[in-house]
C-alpha cells in the first residue's frame, strides 16, 4: 500500500480531503442562506416602510399640491386650470423620477449573496494553492 510521507495513506488522505469539502459546502451553503435571508428581510422591511410612508404622505402631498395651485393662481393671475397643470406636472416628472430610482433599488442584483461568492472564490483559490503544494512536494 502507498504510504506518503507524513505515514498517512492515500485512503486517508483522501478521505480527509472529501470530509473537509462536504465541511466547507456545508458552511458555505449555510453563509449563503443566511445572507439571502438578511438581503430579503432587508427588501421586506424596505417594500412595508414605503408603504406606509406612501399611504401617509399621499393626503399631505395632497394638500401640499393644492396649495401651490392656489398660490400660482392668485400669485400670477392664471386660471385655476393652468396653475393645476403646471403643478401637476411638475408633481408627476417628480414622481417619475422616484418610482425610477426605486426600482432600480429593487433589482435582483441587490439579492445577490456578495459575500459568499467572495468567500467560495477565496476558498477554491486557497484550495488551489494546496493542490499545488502538495504536486510540488511529491
Amino acid at each position: 500500500m502507498a504510504h506518503a510521507h507524513y505515514g498517512r495513506t492515500i485512503p486517508d488522505i483522501f478521505a480527509d480531503v472529501v470530509s473537509l469539502a462536504a465541511t466547507l459546502l456545508r458552511n458555505e451553503s449555510q453563509l449563503a442562506r443566511t445572507e439571502i435571508s438578511e438581503n430579503i428581510g432587508r427588501v421586506g422591511a424596505g417594500v412595508g416602510l414605503l408603504t406606509g410612508g406612501a399611504v401617509l404622505l399621499i393626503p399631505g402631498l395632497v394638500i401640499l399640491l393644492q396649495a401651490a395651485v392656489d398660490w400660482l393662481s392668485r400669485s400670477y393671475g392664471l386660471a385655476a386650470g393652468w396653475s393645476a397643470l403646471i403643478v401637476g406636472g411638475i408633481a408627476a416628472v417628480i414622481g417619475l423620477i422616484l418610482l425610477l430610482v426605486g426600482v432600480n433599488r429593487l433589482r435582483v442584483r441587490t439579492m445577490v449573496p456578495d459575500r459568499t461568492i467572495r468567500q467560495i472564490r477565496q476558498d477554491a483559490n486557497v484550495a488551489q494553492d494546496q493542490m499545488r503544494r502538495q504536486d510540488a512536494n511529491r
